[in-house]
């Protein structure tokens, strides 16, 4: 299944290993199962906890807020220019208006355990 596909489905973590040419993805409930199991808890009770959790970085991100997860990344609210283009299989000029967008920055720690794998 392509990426574009998958990636408007479900919510989910995706990692992408660049050396075999090839997508991994983690799903929610994966997530999930990891963080029961590592802490010995409830898989409803964590559900629970990362829905909050999501929820709340939704809320964040609404409000033009910056998240900072420490040690991680940080998540910021970014706007696109409006702009034209053409469409390339009819040719027509299309106007795109300003948008927002979700932009990801990883913490330099994140970034040097990625290079040193």
């Amino acid at each position: 299944m392509p990426i574009e596909n998958s990636f408007r489905q479900n919510n989910f973590f995706i990692s992408i290993d660049f050396t075999e040419k090839y997508v991994t993805i983690m799903l929610k409930k994966e997530l999930v199962n990891e963080v029961s199991n590592e802490l010995s808890l409830h898989k409803n009770d964590v559900t629970t906890a990362l829905d909050i959790m999501l929820n709340t970085m939704e809320s964040a991100l609404k409000e033009d807020r910056r998240i900072e997860l420490r040690g991680f990344g940080s998540f910021a609210v970014r706007k696109r220019k409006a702009r034209c283009t053409k469409n390339p299989k009819t040719g027509t000029i299309m106007n795109i208006p300003e948008r927002k967008t979700i932009h990801f920055t990883m913490s330099k720690s994140l970034k040097e355990a990625l290079i040193k794998e």
